[in-house]
């Protein structure tokens, strides 16, 4: 086996392409963000590309976006993350399953126990990204009138995590023993009831559903705010992380493996994944082209709508020719609005062409031939700019094809990436170690 670092990869598959004209391009499934059977095939074309997780984003309302642009979205149906990922766990062995839940709008014990399922379910493969959700609407699906604060979101999400976990504790791995003969099914000995009562929660316990395969599911988190890198240095294993640049990555990555390092915390117990948007051609000139008519199948009032929302403004009221004036600062995503404004000053783009950028995909792109995004790829790996990627397909299936048969076989050939799976676990696969029970040893 080579002692080289190897890559660790993610999909990013809700929606199925982070793309607005994916949809639209020729050859897609246009519904494929809402078909089963299309959905399976993706998830088992990943397996065979040995990705480490099928990540599933989640919306709790409809973007909060003018209808004209709204009517234009792929985004606007698609299945709830815990049950679509249960059935791609009866169709997959060895993918990892990660489903994003909110802590501002869940409770603690339904998240803990619906998750243990999914772990149960797939024999150790399930992932929960903790967010804390910033879309303002969402908080009118839930019986509020306006959104938590910023920090408030993230100390309750502290606390969560902490009932979260201790619920998955309650029994200790040798709890049931199942003695036909006695007649006990348990030892009492070996649960534990929680009984937390915190500033935001008061959960009993315990949890009934038996410990987590792997202990606890993987915790992924996605903020990188200041509150989002420390609650990640303190709880997360994998960071879905957003830099733009290599140099970006190098602090990014540096700073909450740092922190980790001061909390006590091993930094290769946390797998750095940045979002990047891959478009792969036979030539660069080819690669170019693709991502140039995407770019073209994104309508104006779609892309000013994303504009509006990394803004948390209305962005329809600015002048489209001109450069982007002082926005203030709102209770939407932090980190979104700081990196509009600064890929907007950094490229002197106008507000049209911001737009544009953002109604495709305005992150870290790798455009190329598969011989190209692996030297880029390779280059995040061995500079300490990540632990691998976040992969965002143009366009499906053929993005994800082109990605599985062309770039894979690439990594592969360079000793960066795995042949085969380490395990059957997503912890086994991303090299983590299984979770001691903070109530049982042993």
């Amino acid at each position: 086996m080579s002692t080289q670092r190897q890559l660790k990869l993610g999909a990013f598959m809700r929606p199925v392409s982070i793309h607005t004209g994916a949809w639209r391009y020729p050859g897609a499934w246009p519904d494929a963000n809402f078909n089963l059977q299309h959905l399976k095939q993706l998830a088992c074309k990943l397996e065979e590309g040995r990705f480490d997780a099928f990540f599933m984003a989640d919306h709790l309302a409809v973007l909060n976006m003018p209808l004209e642009a709204l009517k234009r979205s792929h985004t606007v149906t698609s299945f709830e993350p815990l049950t679509l990922l249960s059935v791609l766990s009866q169709v997959t062995e060895h993918l990892g399953l990660v489903a994003t839940a909110s802590t501002t709008f869940e409770e603690p014990f339904n998240l803990a126990r619906r998750f243990a399922s999914l772990d149960h379910l797939s024999e150790g493969r399930a992932g929960w990204n903790i967010v804390t959700t910033a879309n303002p609407d969402a908080a009118l699906n839930f019986g509020l009138e306006q959104h938590f604060d910023h920090g408030q979101r993230y100390a309750r999400a502290r606390e969560f995590y902490d009932v979260v976990t201790g619920l998955w504790d309650s029994w200790a791995d040798d709890a049931f023993i199942r003695n036909v003969e006695t007649g006990e099914f348990f030892d009492p000995q070996r649960l534990h009831t929680l009984n937390h009562q915190g500033e935001y929660f008061s959960v009993k316990g315990p949890l009934h559903i038996a410990r987590p395969v792997q202990g606890w599911p993987v915790i992924v988190q996605a903020g990188s705010s200041e509150p989002g890198r420390q609650l990640a240095a303190e709880t997360a294993e994998v960071i879905f992380a957003a830099p733009s640049t290599l140099e970006e990555g190098q602090s990014f990555y540096a700073d909450v493996k740092g922190r980790m390092k001061g909390l006590g915390r091993d930094p290769e117990h946390l797998k750095i994944l940045p979002a990047a948007f891959v478009v792969v051609g036979d030539t660069l000139e080819q690669a170019r082209a693709i991502r140039a008519r995407l770019d073209s199948l994104v309508h104006e009032q779609s892309a000013i709508a994303s504009l509006s929302i990394a803004l948390g403004t209305d962005a329809s009221r600015f002048d489209p020719d001109g450069y982007l004036p002082p926005t203030p600062e709102t209770n939407d995503s932090k980190t979104a609005r700081e990196r509009v404004i600064a890929l907007a000053d950094r490229e002197q783009l106008t507000v049209r062409q911001l737009a544009q950028r953002l109604g495709g995909y305005a992150g870290l792109a790798f455009v190329g031939t598969p011989q190209s995004i692996a030297d880029e790829m390779q280059q995040w790996l061995e500079e300490g700019g990540s632990d691998g990627f976040n992969i965002m397909f143009p366009w499906l299936p053929g993005g994800l094809e082109d990605f599985v048969d062309k770039v894979v076989p690439e990594l592969q050939r360079r000793g960066i990436y795995r042949r085969e799976y380490e395990g059957k676990t997503l912890r086994e696969n991303l090299g983590l170690p299984r979770p001691q029970n903070r109530f049982f040893a042993g």
